[in-house]
């Protein structure tokens, strides 16, 4: 590292006091990352004045891009009036009724600061409303770092057990055999599978936990006959079916949940919700959601957050998302598959062995010959895995920024021109791994 590069001066620096340089590992790049100057719209432009296309949009959670002017009008005007106090905001209820309108089957919701709280929230409301330990969930499945919701979610063929019964894996040292007792690891889209894990233990299972569209399992939508089975037997057994929709409620109006032909009890949000700032809700079945009121004669959950439902967050999501309506959904869902589409064409011309899988307005590129079923099809061998990253560093010279799985999350502020450009770079980028 040397003067040459304001990046990689700064990284020098960052790794004196940050563990690896970073607070969040999605940054790093070899040999450092790559440090923001300004953002606006779908464009970033780093610190070395090299502007570049936005395709991961902060990790799906900005759906209009950066810096949208409604957004930050909505907050300076809010900023001057406080960030963050003990009382209730007129804000925080405007923004629940809206959310609320977007789904029938939210009937109240409570807002957290994070999509890992969301779902850890979910998981706790769960337990407290059927007084039972344990929860299920699929097997590579991405939820955050709550101790239960992340078992599995970096299983590997070392250690993720037999297809029928997969192992629940801890990700960090030292989580407790405790916790990752009380996971039941279900083999996504694998209905027949699932369900016989399922009835081991039905009496003590809390809640199936899914993803509708789980990013780390291959980012294709669910089987619909998997996810209907699940509310079913959910149903059938005094447990709670619980979505995660933190990333993929940017998919659909009302989240990609409508996909399906069945409400869950409750949906975990974050992500695009927050307009930029830090944010989780919790949503669901009134009946469920109960066990959080601090009014009830006995309350089953205490809950609670310093800066939950601040009014700078409720303010910037409130206007991102009525900015966000029915067409701007439909709009932004049809570039999405514009791009599917001429990807799909780009491989099947140059006989690429890849596929592209995808549902709204996010999309990932697979070195793979047909699309991952589950997460033991998407599991990259070494050789993919060095692909990818020839072709993720090929897409960022090219002035393009994907998610690091060479996954894209589309945001308002893109048009085709965009799209073109990442569809061109694409074809340059396959050719090169030829």
């Amino acid at each position: 590292m040397g003067s040459n590069s304001k990046s990689a001066d700064l990284y020098e620096r960052a790794l004196k006091v940050l563990p690896g340089g970073v607070s969040r590992n999605t940054v790093l790049r070899d040999p450092h990352p790559a440090y923001m100057a300004s953002a606006s719209g779908c464009h970033i432009t780093d610190l070395e004045g090299v502007k570049r296309v936005d395709f991961s949009n902060n990790m799906a959670s900005l759906i209009h891009g950066h810096a949208h002017p409604a957004v930050v009008a909505a907050v300076v005007e809010q900023l001057g009036k406080g960030s963050a106090c003990t009382m209730a905001t007129e804000v925080e209820l405007e923004y629940a009724e809206h959310l609320c309108t977007r789904n029938a089957g939210f009937e109240k919701l409570r807002f957290v600061n994070s999509g890992t709280e969301a779902v850890m929230g979910a998981l706790k409301a769960a337990r407290a409303f059927t007084s039972r330990p344990k929860i299920a969930k699929a097997e590579g499945a991405y939820h955050g770092q709550y101790d239960y919701a992340e078992a599995s979610q970096t299983a590997n063929p070392s250690n993720w057990g037999a297809a029928e019964a997969p192992a629940s894996v801890p990700v960090a040292q030292g989580t407790p055999e405790a916790a990752l007792a009380d996971v039941v690891i279900v083999p996504y889209n694998d209905l027949e599978r699932a369900i016989a894990l399922l009835d081991r233990h039905a009496e003590d299972l809390a809640c199936v936990l899914l993803d509708p569209m789980p990013h780390r399992v291959g980012l294709r939508p669910a089987n619909a006959e998997f996810i209907e089975a699940m509310r079913k037997w959910t149903s059938a057994n005094g447990a709670l079916l619980v979505f995660d929709e933190v990333i993929t409620f940017r998919c659909e109006f009302g989240g990609a949940q409508t996909w399906f032909d069945c409400t869950p009890d409750l949906t975990a949000l974050g992500k695009a919700i927050g307009g930029g700032f830090p944010v989780g809700a919790i949503a669901g079945r009134a009946e469920v959601m109960d066990v959080m009121n601090p009014l009830a004669d006995r309350v089953l959950f205490p809950h609670s957050g310093t800066f939950s439902a601040n009014p700078i967050t409720m303010t910037a999501g409130l206007a991102a998302m009525c900015l966000f309506d029915e067409g701007a959904v439909a709009r932004v869902n049809a570039l999405a598959q514009r791009a599917m589409t001429a990807i799909d064409e780009v491989i099947r011309a140059g006989g690429h062995r890849a596929c592209v899988t995808g549902g709204g307005s996010m999309f990932r590129l697979h070195l793979k010959e047909s699309p991952p079923l589950n997460y033991r099809e998407c599991y990259l061998s070494p050789e993919e895995n060095r692909q990818l990253k020839i072709l993720l560093d090929h897409l960022f010279d090219e002035g393009l920024i994907m998610i690091n799985t060479c996954t894209a999350a589309l945001s308002t502020a893109m048009g085709e021109a965009e799209i073109d450009q990442l569809v061109a770079a694409v074809k340059s980028g396959l050719e090169r791994l030829d």
